[in-house]
This record gives C-alpha cells, sequence and structure tokens, in this order.
C-alpha cells in the first residue's frame, strides 16, 4: 500500500520517514518530494508497505500525531492520475520539473 504522509520538518531525510514506519512492519520505500529549483523539501512524502494490514495499523497509529513538534497527516495515497500536457514530444508530456536550473 501507498501511503501519503504530510506536514513533517523540511529537515527531514528519505531514511527519517522510513525509521517513522518501520515499527509497524516492512517499508519497501520511503521518499519526500524534492522541489527540482531548490532542492529542498516539499513538505510531503509516501511510504510503501507491502502489508496492506500493516499500512493501515501505521496509518492509524500515526495520522495527526505530534512528531518533532510537527502534527502529521498519515493516510491512503490515492492512485497517481496520468496527466496530459499541452505541449507534446515524441508522445510524452511535458513535465516542468525536468529542466532544472543551470
Amino acid at each position: 500500500m501507498n501511503i501519503y504522509v504530510a506536514r513533517f520538518d523540511i529537515e527531514w531525510k528519505n531514511k527519517d520517514l522510513e525509521t517513522l514506519f518501520t515499527p509497524f512492519g516492512e517499508v519497501k520505500s520511503a521518499a519526500i518530494e524534492m522541489d527540482a529549483f531548490t532542492d529542498k523539501s516539499r513538505g510531503f512524502g509516501y511510504v510503501e508497505m507491502p502489508d496492506d494490514e500493516q499500512a493501515r495499523t501505521a496509518i492509524a497509529a500515526l495520522d495527526q500525531t505530534t512528531v518533532s513538534s510537527y502534527q502529521i497527516t498519515v493516510q491512503e495515497a490515492e492512485p497517481k492520475e496520468q496527466k496530459r500536457g499541452s505541449y507534446k514530444v515524441g508522445g510524452g508530456s511535458i513535465n516542468p520539473y525536468r529542466f532544472k536550473k543551470n
């Protein structure tokens, strides 16, 4: 199950997010979304847990709890939608975050 986590300390790294969920079971991956231009946390991330029951337990235990003086939001992630851009390049859409600053 893919889990959405938000409103945590922007200084957190992927390992911090993984450590938060490890007591509830196996964590397949933990990724904090980073801004491509500033290279800073966007304030949310995703944790993937292979066992749905363990994931639901983690969501129930962690949602709206205070961690490092931040009240975090933890919920099941919505399926990612494929959005199409207005400019076509080679059959795909343009992703503005692919163009990084110099």
